[in-house]
């Protein structure tokens, strides 16, 4: 920086609000309201998930839930349907909890502090301060992905970006540059930035208002930040999912349990690729099967470790009331699906049954 600090603050913000004025986003479905639910539905789904992606979802979701009412009376498998292949499901489950916190300790009003907002499950700092600034103007930093970019680059950050000091640095940088005034304005604008110029791949800098003052830039390698720690290999884990059907083309699924990877969510008996697969079914749950040729392996990523999948095809050769009551199940009609939330691949795996027969 050239000028005194505040100087250049007060500056940036002149800058960044006037490129946000003539290309700033401001038809997104979330900006059309200042209800802080509908802000803080967006903001959550919008957590490790592209806006082009998450707006259908978002309509479709406000639909069937309107308010935080509704979302609190909800039967979770419900709110888990409507956010089936937006991954990340625990995000579904801490919004329905939240939802019912609301309820229950805050008369079913959205709280307007951050200490409450940030109590809730699912939020942290940087959302609350976000759902905060949007529905109220009140002024919070915040430091998501984008906003981390654009600050790690604006001052060519040379430590990790995971490391705890330097997080702390750039929370600090947030608040520096987060003015008094046009909160709202300025936190959809340092976001956009990030999201449409200052990208992680190919930055356009020649277009970017901060160009000026940015550190990577003048460095010449605006890529080289933020600077990423010692890329670890992703174990992999294996499983076989048992796609089994009845005499009338039914497939039986199983809930999984509340918490973990897809907690909640409805999927195929799952055991390990080298197991029986018949005796794992008459031992879990108390049917007899015949298998078929398993399908190809299918891989599904995670951000801690890679889940590769063997769909068996299997089929009942006894009656389906024998089935053990030792988690819930349901033989699902293919043909006339009911609405129960699914993990992608056994929603894709499901749409293959019923295109195969």
């Amino acid at each position: 920086m050239r000028r005194s600090a505040q100087t250049d603050a007060r500056a940036l913000r002149r800058r960044l609000l006037a490129w946000y004025d003539r290309h700033g986003r401001k038809d997104l479905p979330w900006q059309r309201s200042r209800d802080p639910y509908r802000i803080w539905v967006s903001e959550i789904m919008l957590q490790q998930t592209q806006v082009n992606t998450v707006t259908p979802y978002y309509e479709r979701f406000l639909k069937r839930f309107p308010d935080i009412q509704t979302l609190a009376r909800a039967k979770l498998d419900s709110v888990l349907h409507h956010w089936t292949g937006l991954g990340y499901y625990a995000r579904a489950r801490n919004l329905k909890k939240a939802a019912e916190k609301i309820v229950r300790e805050h008369g079913g009003r959205f709280p307007r502090d951050i200490e409450s907002v940030s109590e809730l499950p699912g939020i942290g700092r940087s959302t609350a301060g976000a759902i905060l600034a949007f529905a109220f103007d009140q002024r919070h930093p915040i430091l998501d992905g984008n906003v981390k970019r654009v600050l790690t680059r604006l001052h060519a950050v040379e430590t990790p970006v995971a490391r705890r000091d330097t997080e702390a640095r750039l929370w600090t940088l947030a608040d520096h540059y987060t003015p008094k005034t046009r909160v709202a304005n300025y936190t959809q604008a340092i976001m956009d930035l990030g999201a449409t110029l200052c990208r992680t791949r190919k930055p356009d800098c020649p277009a970017c208002p901060l160009q000026r003052d940015c550190a990577a830039h003048a460095q010449g390698q605006p890529e080289k930040f933020p600077v990423r720690g010692a890329r670890k290999t992703l174990p992999v884990r294996k499983v076989a999912m048992l796609m089994i059907r009845d005499a009338r083309g039914h497939v039986l699924l199983a809930q999984r349990p509340p918490v973990g990877v897809w907690g909640g969510l409805w999927g195929f008996p799952e055991c390990t690729p080298d197991t029986a697969a018949a005796d794992y079914c008459r031992e879990a749950f108390g049917l007899r099967i015949k298998t078929a040729a398993p399908w190809p392996v299918r891989r599904h990523g995670f951000s801690h470790f890679q889940l590769h999948i063997t769909p068996i095809p299997a089929r009942l050769t006894g009656s389906t009331s024998t089935v053990m009551e030792c988690v819930p199940t349901v033989w699902y009609n293919l043909a006339k699906p009911d609405a129960r939330g699914l993990a992608a691949p056994v929603k894709h795996l499901l749409l293959e049954l019923r295109n195969k027969t």
